[in-house]
């Protein structure tokens, strides 16, 4: 009988049941053991290798005449993309003052297209880094620099992802030529002028997720998440550990330096299994207030498939398994950023993505499963299916692997085609995609999304909001549902109060889409305790949402006021993009998007593609309303006409 058939009681008895083995209790106080040294590493690796070569050879041998010429499979893992990261209250506090970017946890940037730094705006785009003038009053472009070292050949390369430390600048991608993560430096100054420092590669697989983002800075350290995945055909898996070199051209030497001892790697009691493909979930973590760049790994090893989240002290690593024919099986692992042995927990089910996970300020972990799930590598948040949990476990159940979340850390939910969920103030929201053309508010079918107070023991109250859940935010204390009902993009704000939610106000927008799937597409900002603006990048209802468009603009960004919960349109910033060739080189699809909304101070601006267009919010006739100031296209090769006035909305300051 599948798992979502069953009633809420039925299902956490097989939650439980799968992650609570006879006779084995939580492990509390102990650390996973690492390898003693490169021989007892090699020695455990070798042995998983020849298992899997016999198995493969006697099934080999064991088929028809016909197929025994034919080369074995390969076993299933993750692909390579075809395309397509100090806990310190002070730090934090800057961080988070001066973020533009939608981030889980505060304090913890998380790479994207668009940063601030100062009086710039820094944007990465299509193997580019561009810097904006933004301080005073001004718009205008200031410096450009390709985002690869000068004698590099980007060919292959995938530039993704921005972080700002200071007057430092990293730009993190992934090249298959040059063998793993990629890491650029570079320092902006005080004018906004760019100047290249140098180039690192990291030996990694390809980092790429649809939903997650691979690094993360907190303070000064700045850190990464990169699986390598170890087959039992191919490459000896001790050739692949995570190593780092410094890039000096072409010339460079293949040699690397590892930085992942065998005395760093961690696993549990688990045996691996030889039908399946392992993976050392890396996790790296490299200084930045020295003069050269420090970088240490840490690695646990398990099943290939994953899903990780980062908290402002640790790295938090899922690991998920699903042997041929037979059931999931999974757990999840601590990874300290300190530098203290990881912890880890038996468990059952997958997370949805990185915004599964909270790791609260009463020492809980808490992740919303699905029965099933492929983890988070490229789209595997598409493959989840049966019922609903959520895992509740104390920090101190942490141990040594041996132990297994109990009963009582699960909780069963209600389930449905649950592909969204978010964590906001003391509340947990998840919802899902609802019925092609059904009435709003009909009551036809069961609601659509929930929400829960995770560390109460009240039920969880239904939200029907009459229309897909495609995004679930964060607006100050409360959230915003964000979905399509037919060509109709609909926001339906939740309020959040001591004990229960409610749904509130709601704008529909007709016919429009997303334009922007991954979180840092949209941004609130709050004006008030009970007032705010909020920014979401949108297309025509033809368009599709989310796509990477691979051209060199996007459509229009979409401003609200939300005031008491009731939504005002307040207009939108829309694109127009200068018709000619950028000359790219590198990078050339907008895997990340390439649309953002942007607040700094009063000021309210969109990045569509390659034009920055300043907003103001003026009011008169109507109401308020969002008039376009300026803008200013930065794409190489196009007229340098910074700051000036447009003539499609109202001039002068």
């Amino acid at each position: 009988m599948s798992i979502r058939t069953l009633t809420a009681a039925a299902a956490l008895a097989i939650l439980a049941a799968c992650s609570a083995p006879a006779g084995i209790a939580v492990a509390a106080g102990r650390t996973l053991a690492a390898y003693d040294n490169d021989e007892q590493l090699a020695q455990v690796l070798e042995r998983w290798r020849a298992e899997a070569q016999r198995r493969r050879e006697a099934e080999r041998r064991s088929a028809p005449l016909a197929m025994q010429s034919a080369p074995p499979p390969p076993m299933a893992a993750p692909a390579p993309a075809a395309a397509p990261a100090a806990k310190a209250a002070d730090a934090a506090g800057q961080a988070a003052a001066e973020s533009i970017t939608n981030v889980q946890t505060a304090g913890v940037d998380e790479g994207g297209i668009v940063k601030r730094a100062g009086d710039h705006l820094l944007v990465l785009r299509r193997g580019r880094l561009f810097t904006l003038k933004v301080g005073g009053d001004s718009l205008a472009p200031v410096s450009m620099v390709d985002a690869f070292a000068p004698n590099a050949d980007p060919r292959g390369a995938w530039y993704d992802e921005l972080l700002v430390s200071g007057s430092q600048v990293v730009v993190v991608g992934y090249s298959y030529a040059r063998g793993g993560t990629e890491i650029g430096l570079f320092e902006i100054d005080p004018r906004g002028g760019l100047h290249y420092r140098n180039t690192w590669h990291l030996r990694s697989y390809d980092y790429y997720s649809a939903r997650n983002y691979a690094s993360r800075l907190i303070g000064r350290k700045l850190v990464f998440y990169s699986p390598t995945i170890l087959q039992p055909w191919g490459t000896p898996p001790m050739q692949m550990l995570p190593g780092l070199r410094h890039w000096q051209g072409p010339s460079t030497p293949p040699d690397w330096q590892r930085i992942l001892p065998a005395t760093r790697v961690y696993r549990t009691d688990d045996d691996f299994d030889p039908t399946q493909p392992l993976a050392l979930h890396n996790v790296t973590s490299c200084d930045l207030s020295g003069p050269e760049m420090r970088c240490e790994t840490t690695a646990v090893l398990g099943p290939a498939g994953r899903v990780f989240y980062v908290s402002q002290g640790s790295v938090y690593v899922w690991t998920i398994s699903r042997p041929r024919g037979g059931e999931v099986s999974s757990a999840v692992f601590r990874i300290p950023l300190d530098g203290a042995a990881p912890t880890a927990l038996k468990t059952a089910g997958a997370p949805i993505d990185q915004l599964s996970f909270l790791e609260d300020d009463r020492g809980h972990l808490n992740v919303l499963l699905r029965a099933t799930g492929a983890g988070e590598g490229m789209w595997g948040h598409l493959r989840l299916s049966g019922g609903t949990a959520l895992l509740r476990v104390p920090l101190a159940a942490f141990g040594d692997g041996r132990g297994s979340a109990q009963r009582e850390h699960y909780r069963a939910l209600p389930s449905g085609p649950y592909t969204q969920n978010r964590f906001v103030g003391d509340w947990l929201l998840w919802g899902g995609g609802a019925p092609y053309g059904r009435p709003p508010g009909s009551g036809a079918v069961p609601a659509q999304a929930w929400a829960l107070r995770y560390a109460d023991a009240g039920d969880a109250v239904p939200l029907d909001p009459g229309h897909a859940v495609e995004r679930i935010e964060a607006m100050g204390g409360h959230a915003v549902l964000v979905g399509n009902d037919r060509a109709d993009l609909v926001f339906s704000a939740v309020r959040l109060g001591r004990r229960d939610a409610s749904l509130a106000g709601r704008h529909v927008q007709p016919d429009a889409r997303q334009g922007e799937t991954r979180t840092h597409g949209f941004f609130f900002r709050p004006t008030s305790a009970d007032d705010g603006l909020l920014g979401l990048p949108i297309l025509g209802a033809g368009g599709r949402a989310g796509v990477p468009r691979g051209n060199q603009g996007s459509a229009a960004v979409l401003f609200l006021r939300q005031q008491s919960l009731a939504f005002r349109p307040l207009g939108e910033l829309v694109s127009q993009p200068v018709m000619a060739s950028d000359g790219c080189r590198a990078s050339c699809i907008d895997w990340y998007g390439n649309a953002r909304p942007i607040f700094i101070g009063e000021r309210v601006f969109a990045l569509l593609g390659y034009e920055l267009v300043e907003g103001r919010l003026a009011s008169g006739f109507g109401g308020e309303r969002i008039e376009e100031r300026r803008r200013v296209n930065f794409m190489p090769g196009a007229p340098r006409e910074g700051g000036r006035y447009s003539p499609f909305g109202t001039s002068g300051n």
